[in-house]
């Protein structure tokens, strides 16, 4: 076995302890916006380099790119914060919904309701007096039971996030990421002229950043997280500046 297995082994025996086994389930049951933030830093600074490459495409002033790079950032974060908030609402509403139907049967049909946990088991593999036990053990406790009725008879996960903190964390996100593109043009000192140049420079690097958070959040390779989320921008920006410069040339100096 090489280093890098026993590595590996070791670092799977540490998580698999009982206090971080306990510890992992708790996060699990947590409120985390660690992927509200990520997607909204993509899709902040996507948009607002998509809005610099145009512009500069279309040979615009660096005032014209600030008044549509800024109104876009505002807009377009609101938009996609309001997006967040309403979904994750109607999710925490849907929950309830379905928790407050469930407690209903519960009170209504309470054998009823103990087969169907009976039979939920029963999939999963229990028999006889392993299964009698898990069904009495499920149902002798009012909120297990109703939480086992939400998560495997209507695939629903009890624990929901606050809408309010869900659209706050993307639309911080949003702005903070996004407003990178605009820096050499918003503080000329930083572009030395070159702003294009400059700014496509710290967003480059912006989303290489974004891409390794984007891996550590989603548990996926990082650098491959990193790479994808760079080319997904840079295409963006081509097109963006694609489309600048053919308007640019069908309408010349009638578009500014």
């Amino acid at each position: 076995m090489n280093n890098q297995s026993q590595q590996d082994r070791r670092k799977l025996n540490e998580e698999h302890q009982p206090a971080a086994i306990q510890q992992r389930i708790n996060d699990k049951q947590g409120q985390s916006y660690t992927r509200d933030a990520v997607l909204g830093a993509i899709d902040g600074c996507v948009t607002t380099f998509a809005i610099v490459a145009g512009t500069a495409g279309g040979h615009f002033t660096p005032v014209v790119t600030v008044v549509l790079g800024v109104a876009n950032l505002l807009a377009d974060g609101f938009s996609m914060a309001a997006s967040e908030y309403q979904a994750t609402r109607a999710e925490a509403e849907e929950v309830a919904t379905a928790r407050r139907e469930e407690q209903r049967h519960l009170e209504t049909i309470p054998h009823g309701e103990r087969e169907e946990v009976r039979q939920i088991y029963r999939r999963k593999g229990f028999e006889g007096e392993t299964l009698n036990r898990a069904v009495q053990a499920t149902t002798g406790n009012h909120d297990t039971w109703l939480d086992t009725m939400l998560t495997d008879e209507l695939g629903l996960q009890p624990h929901t996030r606050d809408p309010r903190r869900a659209a706050g964390a993307t639309f911080l996100a949003f702005i903070a990421a996004g407003v990178v593109p605009l820096l050499p043009f918003i503080a000329p000192q930083l572009s030395f002229g070159r702003f294009f140049l400059v700014s496509s420079i710290l967003t480059g690097v912006m989303f290489f950043l974004i891409g390794m958070a984007k891996g550590t959040a989603l548990q996926l390779p990082r650098l491959h997280a990193a790479f994808e989320t760079l080319i997904t921008g840079s295409l963006a920006a081509a097109l963006a500046y694609t489309a600048g410069w053919v308007l640019k040339s069908i309408y010349g100096e009638g578009v500014v």
